[in-house]
C-alpha cells in the first residue's frame, strides 16, 4: 500500500528502520500533569531533540508547529480512557481515521488491554480502524498490554499473545511493554512480520531508562514510545537526543550520558 508506505516514512527512520516516538497523550488519562502544561513548548523541545514522531489526541494537534522548527511525523490517538473511571483500562474510541486524516495525520494508534473486561470491544473496535485505515491508506499502531487481574504485564508468553493480536488486527506498528529479558523479546519480534516497539515504562533516572532501551534494540525492538520519562526530563531536548543515539547510532548508554550519570 503506497499510501501507507510514504506516511511510515515520517515515522520510521528510512536508514536505520527503527523510530523513536514520544506520546504525549497522557493528559486525557491524568489530568493537567507535569511536563504537558504548556504543549507548544514541549513539542517544540520533542522536536529539537530529534525525535521521529509524537502522539497526541485531536484536540492537541494545534499546539504542533508545521510551518517551523524541525519536521516531525504526527500521530493522532484514537483511543481514551480517565484515571477518574473504576475501570481505566476500559479504552473507548474518541476519533476517526478520517478526523486524523482532516487533521494532517502520518499514522493513528489505537490502545488495547488484553485481559480487561472490555477487551472483547476493545479488539471489535481496532478491526474497524484497521479496516478504515486500510480504506485511506494510512499506517496504524497498535498500543497492546497484558493488563487485568491476575496478569503479569512482564509475562513474555502474554507480550507475545499480545504482539500476536495487534499483527492479526492488521497493525502497521505495534507498541507493548519490554520483557526485561533480551532473550525472550528477541523471540517475540522475530516471530512478528511488523516492527515492535517497546513502551517506556514508569518514571525512572535517565540511565536506568538508556540502558532498558538499549536492551531492547539489541533483543531486536524496532524503536521506543518514551513518554513520561521523556516529557517531564529537566532536560527534554538533551535527553532525547540521548535516546535518539542509543536507537539509531546505536551508541552505549555511560557515551551519551557520562559515567556519572
Amino acid at each position: 500500500m503506497i499510501g501507507k508506505d510514504i506516511r511510515l516514512e515520517r515515522i520510521m527512520d528510512r536508514n536505520t528502520g527503527r523510530a523513536v516516538i514520544i506520546p504525549m497523550d497522557h493528559g486525557m488519562t491524568l489530568g493537567q500533569i507535569d511536563g504537558l502544561l504548556d504543549m507548544s513548548w514541549i513539542i517544540s523541545e520533542v522536536s529539537d531533540g530529534g525525535a521521529n514522531a509524537i502522539v497526541l489526541h485531536k484536540g492537541m494537534v494545534k499546539h504542533g508547529h508545521r510551518k517551523h522548527g524541525r519536521d516531525i511525523g504526527l500521530i493522532v490517538h484514537l483511543s481514551a480512557s480517565t484515571s477518574m473511571n473504576p475501570d481505566p483500562n476500559d479504552k473507548v474510541l474518541v476519533c476517526t481515521v478520517e478526523e486524523a486524516i482532516a487533521l494532517g495525520a502520518d499514522g493513528v494508534s489505537i490502545h488495547i488491554n488484553l485481559g480487561a473486561p472490555e477487551e472483547s470491544k476493545m479488539i471489535e473496535e481496532a478491526g474497524r480502524i484497521s479496516r478504515d485505515c486500510n480504506k485511506w491508506g494510512i499506517p496504524l499502531m497498535i498500543m497492546i498490554y497484558p493488563r487485568g487481574e491476575g496478569i503479569d504485564p512482564k509475562s513474555p508468553v502474554s507480550i507475545g499473545h499480545c504482539v500476536r493480536v495487534a499483527e492479526e488486527l492488521g497493525a502497521d506498528l505495534i507498541k507493548t511493554n519490554y520483557t526485561g529479558d533480551p532473550d525472550t523479546f528477541r523471540a517475540i519480534a522475530e516471530a512478528c512480520s511488523v516492527p515492535v516497539l517497546v513502551a517506556g515504562g514508569e518514571k525512572a533516572g535517565d540511565l536506568e531508562t538508556l540502558l532498558s532501551i538499549d536492551g531492547a534494540i539489541a533483543a531486536g525492538a524496532s524503536g521506543v514510545c518514551v513518554g513520561r520519562n521523556a516529557f517531564q526530563n529537566e532536560h527534554p531536548s538533551k535527553f532525547i537526543s540521548a535516546i535518539c543515539d542509543v536507537v539509531h547510532e546505536r551508541k552505549k548508554p555511560v557515551e551519551v550520558r557520562g559515567d556519572e550519570e
